[in-house]
């Protein structure tokens, strides 16, 4: 008999496991105990616990060992990022005990593609240098980005290393940094080309981010397209609420995108 996703129950649990996931009650390592225990704790079956646990497993949120010592464990190779991250890419690994590398795939001067000249606010024929990056932990792909910047705002870019922190690179070179940063985030599947580049099956789910930054002018400088391994990356959102201070009436505000480079 093959393994279902079972149903609305099975997603409950689900649920329950990714919120315990949020809420820092399972940590990365975390053995989720045998599934007698875990059906017990969730007060459902085993079939349907089962059945719950496959999606996670698929998505590589949770691994099965086999053995000794063996069990259902929260995967540790998974990088948390928030949807609200000001941190970049290296530094968040590296907070996460994870080691960063980057290698750069291509470094560009084209015409912007109209996607591209939207986003950016450029002119059809004006010129952007595109760098293509890959970027590891452990060891392994993590995410391969196309980083688009106009050629009148950064005219020698390629000249620079291309292999470390493009924001910081910006900051130190050309006064560039980001104040506003809008992000979109979609699900996608790898083509043949990005499955090489990610060491991953085709059509194997992606989290796909598009980003645009601007400086404190307001000026698009950024336009970024990402593409993260589904089974490496969670992404978390935090939203803080001011409280009521002198009459004033709280309200929730989001922040804001700040990320990668």
């Amino acid at each position: 008999m093959s393994e279902t996703t079972g149903g609305p129950v099975a997603e409950d649990v689900r649920r329950r496991i990714l919120a315990m996931l949020a809420q820092g009650t399972l940590a990365p390592g975390a053995r989720l105990g045998t599934e007698r225990d875990m059906a017990e704790m969730f007060s459902v079956s085993r079939s349907t616990l089962r059945s719950a646990l496959l999606p996670l497993s698929r998505a590589g949120v949770l691994e099965r060992r086999t053995g000794r010592g063996g069990g259902t464990f929260i995967r540790t190779d998974v990088v948390e990022r928030q949807t609200a991250e000001s941190t970049g890419l290296p530094q968040l690994l590296a907070e996460s005990g994870h080691a960063s590398s980057t290698q750069v795939v291509g470094a560009e001067r084209r015409p912007a593609t109209p996607i591209e000249a939207r986003a950016l606010e450029m002119a059809d024929d004006a010129e952007v240098f595109a760098i293509r990056r890959i970027r590891l932990a452990d060891g392994t792909p993590l995410s391969v980005d196309l980083a688009c910047f106009p050629v009148n705002l950064v005219p020698d870019l390629p000249a620079h290393p291309l292999d470390g922190s493009l924001y910081e690179l910006l900051r130190a070179s050309y006064g560039l940094v980001a104040v506003e940063t809008t992000e979109t985030i979609e699900v996608g599947t790898a083509s043949g080309r990005e499955a090489a580049w990610l060491e991953i099956g085709i059509r194997r789910p992606l989290l796909v981010i598009t980003r645009v930054s601007r400086d404190e002018a307001g000026i698009p400088f950024e336009y970024s397209f990402d593409l993260f391994r589904a089974d490496r990356v969670r992404l978390t959102s935090t939203s803080t609420v001011a409280r009521e201070v002198k009459g004033v009436n709280s309200r929730a505000t989001p922040r804001r995108s700040h990320r990668s480079g």
